[in-house]
C-alpha cells in the first residue's frame, strides 16, 4: 500500500496534532491566526489511536504557553509539533497546568469573579477528561463547559 500526505508539510512553524474530532475550529480560534497567516485545518482524519482526529498547521509561528494551555482545555490529547526547515525540531503532548489563571471564564453566575474585575483562576482536578475546580466559588466543571478567554 502506497501512503500519501494528506497535508503538505510546512518549512517553519508549529503544528497542532491529535485534536478530538471536528474541534479543530475551536483550536483555531484560540491561535487566532492573522490575516498572512498560512493555516492548514484537517478535519475528521483517520487515527489508529483515536478513531478520528483533527490536525491544525500554522506557517511561521510557534505558539505561546498560554495558547498551548487553552489548546490543552478542549485537547487534552493534543501534541504540538515544532517545524523548522521542514524539520521536526521538538514534539511534546499538551499538558494542563496544576493552576490555570484567566483562560477561562468561570460558569457559575454568581462566582465573584463574574461580577467584579478580576482574573479567574482553576485548579485541575482531572486531566483527562478534563475537570476544573474554580479557586473563589469552587464549583467543578468538564472542560466542554467553560467558554474560554483567548488573548486579544
Amino acid at each position: 500500500m502506497d501512503k500519501k500526505l494528506k497535508v503538505d508539510p510546512i518549512k517553519e512553524g508549529t503544528v497542532i496534532d491529535h485534536i478530538p474530532a471536528n474541534k479543530a475550529l475551536q483550536v483555531l480560534s484560540i491561535i487566532k491566526p492573522e490575516e498572512d497567516d498560512v493555516v492548514t485545518v484537517g478535519v475528521n482524519f483517520a487515527s489508529r489511536k483515536y478513531g478520528r482526529k483533527d490536525i491544525v498547521k500554522i506557517e511561521g509561528r510557534e505558539l505561546s504557553k498560554s495558547d498551548i494551555n487553552s489548546i490543552a482545555l478542549i485537547a487534552p490529547d493534543a501534541n504540538v509539533i515544532i517545524i523548522r526547515d521542514y524539520q521536526v525540531i521538538n514534539k511534546y503532548p499538551v499538558q494542563i497546568p496544576r493552576q490555570i489563571e484567566g483562560l477561562a471564564r468561570c460558569g457559575n453566575p454568581r462566582c465573584i469573579t463574574n461580577n467584579e474585575q478580576m482574573s479567574t483562576r482553576f485548579v485541575a482536578v482531572e486531566r483527562n477528561p478534563v475537570r476544573l475546580r474554580c479557586a473563589y466559588c469552587e464549583r467543578v466543571f468538564d472542560g466542554d463547559a467553560l467558554e474560554l478567554v483567548t488573548s486579544a
